[in-house]
């Protein structure tokens, strides 16, 4: 269910990286403008990765009707596959964030996606069915998910797990998305602080704030 309320409202915050995992999702590739020799070899290295990760917990991947058959063939029978519509296989971009409170209760954070660019320079033109993923994972988990009101991919941002999370310029900021007009939105749900250090010689400016970016 989406919920009109934020995860900092309800008290749920994003856990640290490094903390235990019970699930994992992927998106099976197929692209062969974005993937090589129709994206065998993709493929073959996703399965690869997949097998490998369900031997330690649950993975779930989302795959579509046409690909169905391939990817089953491919995978261990423990690797549960999820027919849906996607436009490319970046699930750590398109998913959702999974929040959590103190009770260990689990929520989605659905992130507008908008293939790193949009109409200007996204790298590609549809990305309709991206922007589904998140909140469809989330009823295929069976949980309530948030729906974010700024562009951002899972992939962008890191935390700690005690309150802190941080990213760069490079991955949130766009011509139609000031530094201010970011910080006002992030603002109204969580404190935050722009810092700039430099970096191998550049000047790079990162993020902190507290609690969940939503």
């Amino acid at each position: 269910m989406k919920l009109t309320t934020t995860p900092r409202q309800d008290g749920f915050v994003f856990p640290a990286e490094f903390e235990p995992i019970r699930e994992v999702w992927l998106a099976w590739p197929e692209r062969r403008d974005n993937w090589r020799n129709k994206a065998k070899p993709a493929q073959q290295t996703f399965a690869a990765v997949a097998n490998a990760i369900s031997e330690v917990v649950t993975v779930s991947i989302a795959v579509s009707s046409a690909q169905y058959e391939t990817a089953r063939a491919m995978l261990n029978n423990s690797v549960k596959l999820v027919e849906m519509s996607f436009n490319d296989s970046w699930m750590r971009d398109i998913g959702p964030t999974v929040v959590v409170n103190s009770a260990g209760e689990r929520r989605g954070v659905s992130w507008q996606f908008n293939a790193w660019g949009g109409e200007y320079n996204g790298l590609y033109e549809d990305w309709s069915d991206d922007d589904k993923v998140a909140a469809a994972v989330c009823d295929v988990m069976g949980i309530d998910h948030y729906r974010a009101p700024f562009v951002l991919e899972g992939g962008a941002i890191h935390t700690d797990g005690e309150g802190t999370l941080y990213t760069t310029e490079e991955c949130l900021l766009s011509l139609v998305e000031t530094r201010a007009c970011l910080n006002h939105k992030l603002k109204r749900n969580c404190a935050s602080i722009w810092v700039s250090i430099r970096w191998f010689g550049y000047q790079k400016a990162y993020l902190t704030m507290r609690l969940m970016a939503m």
